[in-house]
């Protein structure tokens, strides 16, 4: 599991990743609901993620024993500051792997073993131990930057979408009214050395913000303020396609690529209001309304 600290501050301050614990498997709320603490500072910006998914050989070994068991896979796990490889293959297996299946593996270096729980299951061949195929690379692409949090924090969301063979996520009974808000879609090819997009599923006045800062957030464009390097591409409705039943995107393209998206869903409780008398850790101090400059957390010292 990954543990976070909390420094003292102005309100509420920012939060940082302490040493993931090594060995242990991690868990999710449920099969289709992912909790999501992966920190752009812990993963994206350091590499783990844009350089790992070219360079760890899992991409074109596999994602089964054959492929965990090779000296780049080695290489690559045991370059990485400690805990963020775990880390990083928790979300990767999660992503990629089926409910009720696991990949373990053994540090040769260390003798640590590691287990990784399947939850979404989107890459049937790679997780079969093929080499992945673009589709599944946009996929897991998709879903790694889905789960990526500013805030470290764990927040619960719906994830929606085609799996790499073309069949749907599952939803649970009363799903989308318990995640009524539309929040956005993810896409992109991280494996190629491409970027990863977001896109704006709804709208955030001046006063509102979410700890999902990453995803649904009120800049429109440009390399994401809150969470380089992710761009965000401005509202969804300019780039993606719903399904038939408007539920998910099955398509968005941006720069003249068609890519396989992810959409997510978020409680609408989840979204903060500056003006409610509550410091959210999402909202900085300030003697005003906006999230930026927010009375609730006092004025700045």
């Amino acid at each position: 599991m990954l543990l976070w600290a909390v420094f003292p501050g102005c309100g509420h301050s920012e939060v940082e990743p302490l040493e993931q614990e090594r060995g242990l498997s991690s868990t999710v709320d449920n099969p289709l609901r992912s909790t999501n603490s992966m920190t752009p500072n812990g993963l994206i910006m350091n590499g783990l993620i844009m350089n790992g998914l070219s360079t760890n050989g899992l991409i074109m070994n596999g994602l089964m024993t054959s492929g965990l068991n090779t000296a780049t896979f080695k290489d690559w796990f045991n370059a990485n500051p400690e805990g963020y490889s775990s880390m990083v293959m928790k979300y990767v297996v999660g992503c990629a792997v089926q409910s009720g299946q696991s990949r373990t593996w053994t540090n040769p270096l260390t003798h640590v073993s590691y287990s990784w729980n399947g939850v979404l299951g989107l890459t049937p061949d790679w997780a079969s131990g093929l080499p992945a195929t673009e589709r599944e690379q946009q996929l897991l692409t998709a879903c790694l930057a889905a789960h990526v949090n500013k805030y470290g924090l764990h927040v619960l969301v719906s994830v929606q979408g085609l799996n790499a063979k073309g069949v749907a996520l599952p939803l649970e009974t009363n799903e989308l009214t318990t995640f009524s808000v539309l929040e956005g879609a993810f896409f992109g090819n991280l494996a190629v050395g491409g970027s990863a997009y977001v896109c704006r599923g709804s709208n955030l006045d001046g006063t509102e913000s979410s700890l999902r800062a990453c995803g649904l957030a009120s800049q429109d464009n440009g390399v994401s303020v809150e969470c380089p390097p992710l761009v965000h591409v401005g509202a969804c409705s300019r780039y993606c396609v719903l399904d038939s039943t408007k539920t998910y995107f099955t398509q968005c393209t941006y720069g003249g690529k068609t890519y396989a998206p992810l959409t997510t869903r978020l409680r609408a409780t989840d979204i903060y209001r500056c003006g409610d008398g509550v410091c959210q850790v999402s909202e900085k101090c300030g003697t005003g309304s906006h999230y930026n400059n927010c009375s609730d957390c006092g004025s700045s010292r």
